[in-house]
């Protein structure tokens, strides 16, 4: 059983939090990390700032635009993945895109990221047809790659996605990109069952998700909530954190009221 895979047999659902290395600054990660690993998170979700983010919107576009442009690097996110893991005694997962990781050597950046305590990858821009060299080297070194399902995802790719994601299954809960959003898809429940049907792992809901209601209607079907966006927004408008971590223990205390499935 993986680090990841044993969160969810904790008796409760999970609070994935997203947090853009780099943003504000790469001093602050670490500081922000603690606050919500202290306010009632399950994981760190670390994302790699990238300068074409196309599963991401305008928040984390330009939290990642203002982190590489203050010099954040993957090796920058290894090292701040290392100093909180060091902290914290919770999974960490990376969010980043294909791209930097082939320039940093497959093989290399995987060794990287256990020797950082990371202990898994979600890389949204890598569909399971073409993951394959980094799925057998995930699979090595123990980290768990989460590949994504969309609810326009034909039968066929569930399949393949319930057989190969390792940890969880992502499931995008809208077709678009990341970002607030004031309702969710009348089609959530419908979409997740779906996947239900076809996976063991558990199943995590992220995508528009923004507010406690948001999060309770989501662990009412599914296992794992993550948020994104709206604590960019909240790191944002209050530096010294209160709001984010108010903002979290209120999310903690929603979903809480949902039981686990047991996975």
């Amino acid at each position: 059983m993986s680090r990841i895979t044993s969160v969810f047999k904790s008796g409760r659902k999970a609070l994935i939090a997203y947090i853009t290395a780099g943003y504000p600054d790469i001093k602050a990660t670490a500081k922000i990390a603690l606050a919500l690993a202290g306010s009632g998170c399950d994981f760190i979700e670390l994302g790699i700032p990238f300068s074409d983010p196309l599963a991401d919107g305008a928040t984390i576009q330009k939290a990642s635009y203002q982190a590489l442009q203050r010099g954040t690097t993957p090796q920058s996110c290894l090292e701040v993945a290392a100093e909180i893991s060091g902290k914290i005694d919770m999974p960490l997962v990376f969010m980043t895109y294909y791209n930097p990781v082939l320039n940093f050597g497959l093989e290399a950046f995987c060794k990287s990221c256990v020797k950082a305590g990371i202990n898994g990858l979600i890389v949204p821009d890598l569909p399971p047809e073409e993951g394959m060299e980094l799925e057998t080297i995930t699979r090595k070194k123990d980290l768990d790659l989460v590949y994504l399902l969309a609810p326009t995802s034909t039968g066929e790719r569930i399949n393949e996605v319930a057989e190969r994601s390792r940890g969880f299954i992502y499931l995008v809960s809208l077709t678009g990109v990341t970002g607030t959003r004031d309702i969710l898809s009348p089609e959530l429940e419908g979409f997740v069952k779906r996947v239900r049907q076809k996976a063991s792992q558990a199943l995590c809901v992220g995508f528009g998700i923004s507010t406690t209601e948001h999060a309770r209607r989501a662990t009412s079907v599914s296992d794992v909530v993550i948020l994104g966006s709206r604590l960019i927004q909240l790191i944002e408008e209050d530096p010294t954190l209160v709001r984010l971590k108010s903002f979290v223990a209120s999310l903690r205390k929603a979903i809480d009221t949902e039981k686990t499935t047991g996975r």
